[in-house]
Formats: structure tokens, sequence, C-alpha cells
């Protein structure tokens, strides 16, 4: 366990803000630019592996395993709104052969 430690310390901590700082800045920029439904889950999906690179990256430069703990409880969410997400593209597939999201507004005023 030692050994791992002392690999990830090698890397500054700075290093891994820059590259998450990044990775987050793609995704938000992918959500709110982006029109298609399967982009905008990668995108929010993009931003949520950014934040746990970030938590796993803090936990070992620290030696606490909170942080992958963490990391763990955040992935079971991403599955559980990855399935729900795609579970919503299927039906607008099917009700309006499109997966616009634009299309989501429309859903709300047909009724």
């Amino acid at each position: 366990m030692q050994q791992v430690t002392n690999a990830i310390q090698v890397v500054p901590i700075q290093h891994y803000l820059i590259l998450c700082l990044i990775l987050f800045t793609i995704g938000v920029i992918g959500a709110l630019t982006r029109r298609n439904a399967i982009i905008v889950i990668m995108c929010i999906e993009l931003m949520l592996n950014s934040v746990n690179l970030l938590l796993a990256a803090f936990s070992a430069y620290h030696a606490d395993p909170a942080g992958q703990i963490f990391v763990f409880f955040i992935m079971v969410v991403a599955a559980a709104e990855v399935a729900v997400g795609l579970a919503i593209l299927v039906l607008m597939k099917r009700n309006n052969h499109a997966i616009d999201i634009n299309l989501l507004n429309r859903l709300s005023d047909e009724q």
C-alpha cells in the first residue's frame, strides 16, 4: 500500500487539479451547447468522472480511503442516472422519432 501512495504522490496534486478542471470544463461546455441528448448525458458523465478522479487523487495523496468510498457512491449514482436517462431517450425516440432536447418542451405541452 505504501508503494502505491508514494507513486501517486510523485505527481504533484496541481497536475490532477488542472486535468480535472479541463475535463470538467469540457463537460460543462458540451452539456450547455449540444442539443443531442446522448451527447449531453456523456458530458454529464465526463463531469462526474472528473470529480471522481480528483477525489481519488486527494484520497491517495493524503492516504485516506474516504475519498475512494465517495468515488464508489458517485459511480453508483452515475449508473442509475444513465439508466434513467437512457429510458427517457428510448421513450423520446419511440414517441417523436428524434432525440433532440428541445422536443422535451413539447412533451409537457401535448397533454
